[in-house]
């Protein structure tokens, strides 16, 4: 926390989670404003956790800082094609249209910043004689471990995602800069530049990281992972829904996507938050500082429903000056084009009625971590569990198991299980279920069945994919009479090493594989 030069009462506000160089950083600050950057690859729609960035921003700026915004569509393409070439044009026009309104709705003055595209410079020829000079030093290992956590990791990963890293790091170098700001996940991009940078002649720069705004399901916000995250232009009513789904357990405060969202974007923009409540339970309450919060809802002082509620209320007051810019028909029309929608096909195309039909992919699928909170018989069939299931909503789930001749009961006890969530509820013997659990089965007699594990450490809610199909949303509810999870389950198998897969395509979470015991070969269901 520095006073610039050029402002000497002026402080940034809320200090960055680590700093790399800070000799270096007071160096410059006693000589001159710090020349810094921010970039940003140009894939998914930016979600809510971009404000943590952006008042970063603004607080750089009020520092004296020379801030320059990088919209990296070259790295959009390179890792792993996020962003197709036929839509790197329209989406960088996305992004920039809506982090200028992000900024706006701040108040942050664009008049104070730069804005830059990286195919503005790297394409030229001076920097692609620099990528071929980086990629003569740098070792395979160091570019695979410097992209690890932000490079989408695949597991027959292409060279365009090890090039990433060098391009970020020669990033510093063609924007002229002193620092680069980022989010802790380009520690290691940050480091690798620091090591690279210097064989080529170019000085380490200072690097600058923010937290990771953890998503709603209580894994990292992400622009891939649908139920993790708001989007900038969800309507009212679908910010609502995903606050309603989101991990918000009782006094709970680890892994708490809702407490995380008011922690890193709320009170850094507003230095206070205020939790709304009727008058029978306490009336509204207004918090100074988030220690305050976090003890009150550790204590149950604070309950779910409100802090959601509160937070719906805050988040939509920053959502609805960019809702309003993006409701002018040229906006509308940047959108749907930069982001198609691939179920609303035009006529006479697939998806149609006159046509194909439609496409059945896994990502159709809304399957997440599950952790079971209790198990009874089900007190009409003696074959059949019910169970309470949390996946990170509101309320815990009802699901029908026929899994009491092959699972003991104290072993589904607090376990972390695979449930497919959006298939339609259906009564089972008089209760209702409300999920499936997904269990490998084995193929000869006698019958074996073991429920499928997510990675250790998972949250409930968190989504479970199928490799390669990460994006696109799930169907709100399968209707049955299209059997699209029964064409897709023909395909699930267990590989030879336990893994769930759909046509040889591994079954993962933001932590790794979903696996099995040890039925090999199994089918799953």
């Amino acid at each position: 926390v520095v006073p610039s030069p050029a402002a000497p009462d002026v402080r940034v506000l809320c200090p960055p989670q680590e700093v790399l160089g800070e000799d270096k950083l007071m160096a410059i600050l006693k000589e001159r404003e710090l020349r810094i950057y921010w970039g940003t690859a140009t894939t998914g729609k930016p979600h809510v956790a971009y404000f943590v960035p952006m008042s970063k921003i603004a607080d750089f700026l009020k520092a004296g800082c020379e801030v320059t915004i990088l919209f990296a569509d070259l790295h959009a393409y390179l890792d792993n094609m996020k962003a197709p070439w036929e839509l790197l044009e329209l989406r960088t026009r996305y992004y920039e249209h809506v982090i200028k309104a992000m900024l706006e709705s701040i108040g942050v003055p664009l008049d104070r910043l730069k804005f830059v595209r990286g195919t503005d410079y790297q394409l030229s020829k001076e920097y692609t004689l620099d990528v071929y000079r980086l990629s003569s030093v740098v070792t395979q290992h160091d570019a695979k471990k410097a992209g690890a956590e932000v490079v989408k990791q695949v597991e027959h990963p292409l060279l365009s995602g090890l090039l990433y890293p060098g391009l970020q790091a020669l990033d510093e170098e063609y924007l002229k800069v002193d620092a680069q700001f980022g989010g802790v996940d380009q520690r290691k991009i940050f480091t690798f530049a620091e090591k690279y940078l210097p064989s080529l002649g170019y000085a380490k720069r200072v690097h600058l990281m923010n937290p990771m705004v953890p998503g709603l399901t209580g894994s990292k916000m992400s622009s891939s992972e649908e139920d993790s995250k708001i989007d900038l232009l969800d309507r009212k009513e679908d910010v609502k829904k995903k606050l309603k789904k989101a991990f918000c357990e009782p006094g709970n405060v680890e892994n708490n996507g809702v407490l995380s969202f008011i922690k890193h974007v709320l009170f850094p923009l507003k230095s206070e938050f205020v939790v709304l409540r009727e008058e029978k339970w306490g009336g509204n309450k207004t918090y100074t500082d988030y220690e305050a919060l976090e003890k009150d809802f550790a204590e149950q002082v604070v309950h779910p429903g409100d802090l959601k509620n509160s937070v719906e209320v805050a988040l939509n007051k920053l959502l609805d000056p960019i809702r309003e810019k993006f409701n002018s028909p040229e906006l509308k029309k940047l959108s749907s084009a930069a982001y198609p929608n691939p179920s609303k096909a035009k006529p006479g195309e697939k998806g149609t009625k006159n046509s194909e039909p439609e496409e059945v992919i896994p990502s159709r699928l809304d399957i997440r971590v599950g952790k079971v909170i209790s198990v009874e018989k089900h007190p009409d069939a003696d074959s059949l569990y019910v169970e309470k299931i949390d996946v990170g909503e509101a309320e815990p789930r009802t699901v029908v198991s026929g899994l009491v001749q092959f699972v003991p009961k104290e072993q589904l006890q607090d376990r972390l299980v695979v449930l497919l969530c959006n298939l339609k509820p259906q009564k089972m013997r008089g209760v209702e279920s409300q999920g499936m659990v997904l269990c490998a089965s084995s193929v000869g007699e006698p019958r074996q069945v073991e429920p499928l594990d997510p990675p250790a450490g998972c949250c409930a809610g968190e989504r479970v994919y199928v490799e390669g199909y990460e994006g696109g949303e799930p169907d709100e509810e399968l209707k049955p009479k299209k059997k699209v999870f029964e064409k897709l389950q023909a395909d699930f198998r267990v590989s030879e090493d336990c893994i769930a897969q759909w046509k040889q395509r591994n079954f993962l979470t933001k932590l790794g594989r979903v696996s099995c015991k040890s039925l090999k070969g199994g089918t799953i269901s």
